[in-house]
């Protein structure tokens, strides 16, 4: 298969290439690197990039930005960050890949585990990690010519703990290789609407 990893410079997104790249064909996408770049909060962006690529097999997504703050210091353009980059960035990629997807292809997105599980600080990441996730289950019913979509929702990574860990205090971790197999479940399987869990 033919598969853009955008994000593919991220500690999850190394983790996807080096899964993935065993058996398949990647491009790799970042926002200032990788073999193409792309703006994800920019949908001509978004299609400027497929336009270079042409038609693929899959699209995955590990990009996306979020703001972690107390919710009384919040501002709106602070909730915004989440909204904009890791929310509506995910689902430009999704709506546009749709035109460039093969038959049969799949789309996978990333939300968190914050969607089910919140922390201090963390309301915005929970509001849109869940946001995901409601996007792809309503998608999932409606994409073209056996298109499948689904989202991965991790854990924090176990190379994140030391920037990351005083927001997790009790959670346990996953190895992004570990993370990187629910990717190739999504992509390498035959379902559709699903939310991989690798808590």
């Amino acid at each position: 298969m033919k598969i853009i990893v955008i994000g593919a410079t991220g500690t999850i997104g190394k983790a996807v290439v080096e899964q993935l790249g065993q058996r398949h064909e990647i491009i790799t996408v970042g926002s200032s690197s990788g073999q193409h770049q792309v703006k994800i909060e920019d949908p001509a962006s978004v299609r400027a990039l497929f336009e270079k690529t042409g038609k693929v097999d899959a699209v995955v997504v590990t990009a996306g930005n979020l703001h972690f703050g107390p919710l009384d210091d919040m501002s709106f353009e602070q909730f915004r960050v989440g909204l904009e980059s890791k929310l509506m960035g995910q689902v430009h990629v999704a709506l546009i890949a749709r035109e460039y997807l093969n038959d049969g292809g799949s789309i996978t997105l990333t939300s968190g585990i914050l969607s089910d599980q919140p922390i201090r600080n963390g309301a915005s990441a929970s509001a849109v990690n869940r946001a995901v996730e409601g996007f792809v289950l309503g998608a999932a019913i409606e994409m073209p010519r056996g298109q499948r979509i689904n989202v991965v929702n991790p854990t924090l990574l176990t190379e994140s703990q030391e920037a990351y860990g005083p927001y997790f205090r009790g959670f346990e971790t996953a190895s992004a290789a570990r993370v990187a197999l629910a990717y190739s479940r999504s992509v390498e399987g035959a379902e559709t609407g699903k939310s991989y869990r690798v808590w």
